[in-house]
């Protein structure tokens, strides 16, 4: 049992007599052992929403505008394995951080008969979540939209209409991984596109006059000294029209960059957390450190499990994180 100053400030009662057990009641319908755990939140479920929405919105571009049309089946085949591997891994991983419980406290625990069963010792002092009326473990924060206490809560991400907790931290750190990376892939293909479509268009524009690279730069010839109209096609390109594919590659681009940015940014910050073992709210709190340090790479192993493995990488693999006891409370 962890031993903390008794002046540190907390959102909690302190004290055995305010603890009030009699006014804690068990929930009357409690969530049956192996419940899918989903959050009923309007803004969270939209957010999600949108989020697959976005993620097939890039595979309908890269599919059927940049890769089916294009003639170079080599650069097609792979390309489309890698960019369809990293949206399903992205995908899977948003669906287990979504839907694994973050590390919640039971609800309504902090009756007198739990309690007695902590066999407290004389000055010692559970804490007590006033809000939903459990007893809470050390580095628990209270989520005001899952209404519940969250064990090691870094942040309620609205985007995986869940809480960031102890036993759902890879799995998002997964998530905004991938997306970062289709994100960049999208942009890199976008890029190629764009370079391919104009040498393309060239290309035909010099055959449909009979011309040369060479001729054309010596006789100077540009398009508006060019009286007849063109007759190029666009199909080598993307099977829609050229408006309609510079608009959805626009639209893509801006996902991309605009995700790439945020997702990058999320990443980063995770792992730094996750090297300093300590979460988002922590840090935004200054609280005190009060557990024991770890190296980093204990740290990393922690959350994404032990050993090292390329379970590492994969939303599919439950990490081993060798949990204590999760009623760690303080006194």
């Amino acid at each position: 049992m962890m031993l903390i100053p008794t002046h540190h400030f907390r959102d909690i009662e302190r004290k055995p007599e305010y603890l009030q057990p009699e006014k804690c009641i068990p929930p009357p319908h409690s969530r049956p052992a192996g419940t899918m755990w989903f959050i009923r939140d309007g803004c969270g479920i939209a957010c999600a929403i949108v989020t697959w929405f976005l993620v097939l919105y890039a595979e309908f571009v890269v599919l059927f505008v940049m890769l089916i049309p294009s003639r170079d089946y080599v650069y097609s085949v792979i390309n489309g394995l890698v960019f369809n591997l990293l949206a399903f891994l992205a995908l899977a991983s948003h669906c287990r951080a979504m839907l694994t419980d973050p590390g919640a406290v039971p609800k309504g625990n902090a009756t007198k008969e739990f309690i007695e069963s902590l066999q407290l010792k004389p000055g010692q002092v559970v804490y007590k979540c006033p809000k939903c009326c459990s007893i809470k473990p050390d580095r628990a924060h209270h989520c005001s939209v899952c209404k519940r206490c969250i064990r090691k809560m870094d942040h309620h991400c609205p985007w995986v209409n869940n809480c960031v907790g102890e036993n759902n931290q890879k799995y998002f750190v997964l998530f905004t991984m991938y997306i970062a990376l289709i994100s960049l892939h999208a942009l890199i293909m976008v890029g190629f596109h764009f370079l391919h479509c104009f040498e393309e268009d060239w290309t035909n524009l010099l055959q449909t006059y009979g011309l040369t690279r060479e001729e054309t730069a010596e006789a100077r010839i540009s398009l508006h000294e060019i009286k007849q109209p063109l007759k190029v096609s666009s199909t080598e390109c993307s099977s829609f029209s050229p408006p309609t594919t510079v608009i959805l590659l626009i639209l893509l681009c801006f996902e991309g960059l605009l995700f790439l940015i945020f997702t990058s940014v999320m990443f980063g910050t995770q792992v730094h957390s996750i090297c300093t073992d300590e979460t988002g709210i922590e840090q935004l709190k200054k609280e005190e450190r009060r557990w024991a340090k770890k190296t980093k790479w204990m740290n990393m192993k922690a959350v994404f499990g032990h050993p090292f493995s390329l379970g590492w990488a994969s939303p599919f693999a439950t990490p081993d994180q060798g949990k204590a006891d999760p009623y760690q409370y303080v006194v």
